[in-house]
């Protein structure tokens, strides 16, 4: 499948927005990171881009100007900070979005996920911005595998998950799930079921805490 472009990531200057833009452009689609402070944007991108194989870039602009411009947005903001970003955003209601936030609370007993009251960080998103094409994803990567360019390091052994009700929404997410795992993703169900995408990564975080590791997850059988 042919993903329309650019992307623009929503939070692209942390670890997982970096990690995905980094990946995505290593696989030569066109990439803006958005942040609220440009500066931050534009330095990030022009570190990821020196990562880069020459001819591979990644862009820095304000998060508005990055999803004015794109086709497709993820939405890499810790879930805290998400409904008052997604506010400030222009109207994102007929891209595709990617929602790859985890709703999680760390206390004495671990990782634990937060309820939330439109039933998940991506369904969140669906109601904040009126976007129609939500699909959830990305959620049980480590940044740390993003950022990489040996092929020993890639996460080949990952599957990784989409829910999504939406065939557009579901199909790009699939295709660039590409760029990030060998193994590439799996549609899982409808968008409903983000809420237990979101809510296993606490259990893979324990995990990971647990075996000093970094973890993920691959569906066998299939």
């Amino acid at each position: 499948m042919t993903i329309a472009s650019p992307i623009a990531i929503v939070g692209g200057t942390g670890p997982q927005g970096k990690g995905l833009a980094f990946r995505f452009a290593l696989h030569h689609h066109d990439v803006t990171i958005g942040s609220r402070d440009p500066e931050r944007a534009q330095q990030i991108a022009a570190e990821l881009t020196a990562q880069l194989p020459q001819g591979s870039a990644v862009r820095g602009a304000v998060n508005a100007q990055a999803v004015e411009q794109a086709a497709v947005v993820v939405v890499a903001v810790p879930f805290d900070g998400q409904a008052s970003t997604l506010a400030d955003l222009p109207d994102i209601s007929d891209k595709i979005v990617i929602s790859c936030a985890n709703p999680l609370t760390f206390g004495p007993s671990g990782p634990r996920p937060l309820a939330v009251a439109e039933g998940s960080a991506a369904e969140q998103v669906a109601a904040v911005t009126g976007a129609r094409k939500v699909a959830a994803s990305f959620h049980h990567v480590s940044a740390s595998h993003l950022i990489t360019t040996r092929s020993d390091a890639e996460v080949n052994n990952q599957t990784v998950l989409v829910a999504g009700d939406d065939n557009d929404a579901v199909d790009t997410t699939l295709a660039l799930a590409n760029a990030v795992s060998t193994i590439g993703g799996l549609h899982v169900g409808p968008l409903a079921y983000a809420r237990e995408l979101e809510a296993f990564t606490a259990v893979l975080i324990a995990i990971n805490r647990r075996h000093k590791a970094h973890s993920g997850v691959r569906i066998s059988g299939l």
